[in-house]
């Protein structure tokens, strides 16, 4: 039996294109997408669309990454994090906005903003399947595709009034593309005290480059002007678990031994949140 379009999706028609005609849009057929000459997507039962074609990505969060994400966002260490990204993004925009959730894993920062936000709408884009299946449940106004950040959106042009990328890599070209001229991107990223506590127990975690900044400001400058620059940063008190969820959630995880994990292995009890949210204008 055909999977019946998520009423969600149906909200975000007029903006997604076919990813192989890259200009033709896609209309619902069976609990399917199609675009005009045939090219077909499915709706995964779990409500996210599978738009991806050719070679998958590998990196994609696996099944134990998003249940230590949601275990770990659920307990709440980062909701001061989400509070700071949900009202930057309001400042940024006009009444009933399109968010668009690049990289966007469970949905956790796109739920929080559409509920801020009446009449907002919210697409999460995102590799990982396991997390689209929480995203495209986080909220009655978001929807959810399976996409690769690092190839061409299947977006219109100008679609979008807001860019979200927290955590997540970039596509600056298309970013700026599917933004309208008035909209802004917002870039939330560490610092180099981030995690630091963690870190300095682990050291096979990832480090914060020196240079993220600068690198940061090199490929962006080509499309946008940073508007506004906030600082988030506090300390948040951490269960053994929490901290193994907090390890297991990132691409550190596949850097850890078992050793590193042990039960007699030392993790803190508190760590530092310290990072950099950013919006910028289109160029």
């Amino acid at each position: 039996m055909p999977v019946l379009l998520p009423p969600a999706l149906e909200l975000f028609l007029d903006l997604l294109r076919c990813p192989t005609c890259r200009t033709r849009p896609l209309n619902p057929d069976r609990g399917a997408l199609r675009c005009p000459v045939g090219h077909t997507f499915d709706v995964a039962r779990h409500g996210y669309a599978g738009l991806l074609t050719g070679s998958r990505a590998t990196s994609a969060d696996d099944a134990a990454m998003v249940e230590a994400r949601s275990r770990f966002l659920a307990a709440g260490a980062y909701a001061p994090l989400r509070e700071a990204v949900t009202h930057l993004v309001a400042d940024a925009v006009s009444e009933q906005p399109t968010v668009v959730d690049v990289g966007c894993g469970t949905g956790y920062y796109l739920g929080a903003i559409l509920d801020q936000l009446t009449g907002a709408r919210g697409l999460g884009l995102d590799t990982s399947v396991r997390a689209l299946r929480a995203a495209a449940r986080v909220h009655a106004r978001a929807a959810a595709v399976a996409w690769d950040v690092f190839r061409p959106f299947p977006l219109a042009d100008g679609v979008a009034d807001v860019v979200l990328d927290v955590f997540a890599p970039r596509n600056p070209a298309e970013f700026h593309r599917v933004l309208r001229p008035t909209g802004r991107l917002i870039v939330v990223r560490p610092t180099g005290r981030h995690l630091a506590e963690l870190r300095g127990r682990l050291p096979a975690m990832i480090t914060v480059d020196p240079a993220k900044e600068q690198r940061l400001h090199r490929v962006l400058a080509p499309f946008f002007d940073g508007v506004v620059t906030e600082q988030v940063e506090y300390p948040v008190t951490l269960t053994r678990r929490d901290a193994l969820d907090l390890v297991a959630m990132t691409p550190s995880a596949r850097h850890m031994s078992s050793a590193d994990l042990a039960d007699d292995h030392p993790l803190p009890d508190q760590v530092t949140v310290s990072v950099l949210a950013t919006a910028y204008q289109p160029r």
